[in-house]
């Protein structure tokens, strides 16, 4: 489904972009020769033994210019920018064609839209509570629970009219307890994301942003991912990239390759709860420099 500019309202026109809600970070070991084929050749990947550190953000908005959404983001990597680094992200899937057509043109994603359906899996009786914590969010909230129960996050792209299955993000639940102490939700921290992005069909230069976050952290179980159906080769001896300026890769490609990302092997879960997210808008890199190619 293509996604215009009569989709775009008035709710992104001031920079910066304030979003709240709930989200799970879950870092994954990528095998560098498949992020590789995301960024651009002038960058250097951060890697160590042929892997770098790849993942997802999952959440749920309650508050965005965009209104209530979901988004996925697949990270295929780290890329030098020092002294630190920056994320790449290889896809954005969300299901709202606003923030799909905001995310394309003005901060260079490769966004999708795509559908969100959830469903939990009950093996034991539960009762309610209301709080902000991200199973809550998502609208599994739970005070007692088996922790063999599950919540099963379905995500599919729509294209036309047609619904491609993506992938399927499974949270187990956690025996909980008390929740009068909003410290069980774990510290609040601040903390800078910042990210690379562009090269892509609808946004060719290359662009640089940070998202300043403010939120409830703390360490849970990873999550299980399921790919589609149908079978994708995670080694990628079937991808061929396609040779141009921008370095990209045909549809499926991408997608497949994405997929592989988050495949591959969790092995840091992280919760964020009363999420307080501010996305800068993001700045032309006019070019690379000698030190982000070396790392120097």
């Amino acid at each position: 489904m293509e996604v215009g500019e009569a989709k775009l309202s008035s709710g992104y026109a001031k920079p910066p972009w304030l979003f709240s809600g709930s989200a799970l970070y879950q870092l994954h070991l990528v095998k560098a020769e498949t992020a590789r084929a995301f960024i651009p050749k002038e960058f250097r990947l951060v890697e160590a033994f042929g892997y770098t550190l790849g993942g997802f953000f999952l959440a749920q908005y309650d508050d965005s210019p965009a209104g209530i959404f979901d988004e996925l983001v697949v990270i295929a990597g780290i890329v030098w920018n020092p002294p630190t680094s920056c994320a790449w992200a290889a896809r954005v899937l969300v299901n709202s064609h606003e923030a799909c057509f905001h995310g394309r043109k003005f901060i260079g994603l490769p966004s999708q839209v795509a559908g969100f359906s959830k469903r939990t899996t009950a093996i034991s009786e539960r009762s309610r509570y209301k709080d902000n914590s991200f199973l809550n969010k998502i609208g599994f909230g739970t005070a007692f629970c088996n922790p063999k129960d599950r919540i099963d996050v379905q995500v599919a792209e729509i294209k036309d009219s047609s619904e491609i299955d993506f992938c399927c993000i499974s949270l187990p639940t956690a025996v909980l307890e008390s929740r009068s102490d909003s410290m069980w939700m774990g510290p609040i921290i601040k903390m800078s994301l910042p990210s690379y992005s562009g090269y892509t069909q609808y946004n060719p230069h290359l662009l640089k942003y940070s998202c300043q976050i403010k939120c409830r952290v703390r360490a849970v179980a990873p999550a299980k991912v399921s790919g589609p159906t149908t079978p994708v080769d995670k080694h990628g001896e079937s991808f061929n990239p396609v040779d141009s300026e921008i370095g990209g890769l045909t549809e499926n490609d991408a997608r497949n390759r994405s997929i592989s990302v988050l495949l591959s092997k969790p092995v840091l879960a992280l919760e964020f709860n009363f999420l307080k997210m501010q996305v800068e808008p993001p700045i032309v890199v006019a070019h690379c420099s000698k030190n982000i190619v070396e790392g120097s």
